[in-house]
């Protein structure tokens, strides 16, 4: 059984639909949670902005160094630290722009590096963990998707990297490379994909959970599929 009881994590990106499904689960094995929002409305649907062990932090841009500092500041006594946030676009090459290009390596290469660096200094020396979020067409080539994969690819070296620099560390930096969830979003997207095949985001959180853990004893440098059956 996972224990979080005294402990306080962070989840960037806590409001989206893989967000709060992690944010659940460490409130359900006792967890304090730290939910940074850009967007005041990004907190109308997200089921536990009332909930006594959430702590939320609007108007926080993740890649803004000043903004990132001033959040992890609040963890005095951070545990685990999820990184969730993070942004989508597809297209062909020559219709990609330098700004979409910019943009997509600023919300997923910016706010992890970002957030890693700000985590291992709370963490400071003690046990904890990472856990990053990178995606399938990081590993698996996937057409139209260059400006994506290659921001989402920046993730999963940054994990890497990460990992072996902390290895003699008590700091465990793990990642997951989810490939379609299933989200009332990708389901709008796609509506004649088989949706049944997609990983529902409380499965995928089970896995994001136990990385983040104190249970999770041996395991660092991952990049761990949470593909289903998709």
């Amino acid at each position: 059984m996972l224990d979080f009881s005294g402990r306080e994590a962070v989840v960037t990106g806590g409001t989206g639909a893989l967000g709060s499904a992690v944010v659940g689960r460490l409130l359900d094995a006792g967890a304090t949670v730290h939910v940074p929002v850009y967007a005041a409305q990004e907190l109308e649907e997200f089921p536990y902005r009332d909930h006594a062990a959430v702590k939320i932090y609007e108007g926080f841009d993740l890649s803004v160094d000043e903004d990132v500092t001033r959040l992890f500041g609040e963890a005095a006594s951070l545990y685990a630290s999820i990184h969730v946030a993070g942004g989508f676009a597809m297209g062909p090459i020559v219709s990609t722009s330098l700004e979409a290009w910019d943009n997509l390596m600023r919300m997923n290469a910016t706010t992890c590096f970002l957030s890693c660096r700000e985590a291992v200094k709370a963490m400071d020396g003690r046990e904890g963990r990472i856990v990053n979020v990178a995606a399938r067409p990081a590993l698996v080539p996937t057409g139209q998707m260059t400006a994506y994969a290659a921001s989402k690819a920046a993730v999963a070296a940054l994990t890497l990297s990460l990992a072996e620099e902390l290895a003699e560390s008590s700091i465990w930096v793990n990642a997951i490379i989810p490939s379609i969830i299933d989200t009332s979003a990708n389901r709008a997207a796609m509506p004649d994909a088989d949706h049944r095949a997609w990983p529902k985001p409380q499965q995928i959180a089970e896995t994001v959970a136990f990385l983040a853990s104190p249970q999770n004893a041996v395991t660092r440098g991952a990049l761990v599929p949470v593909y289903g059956k998709s």
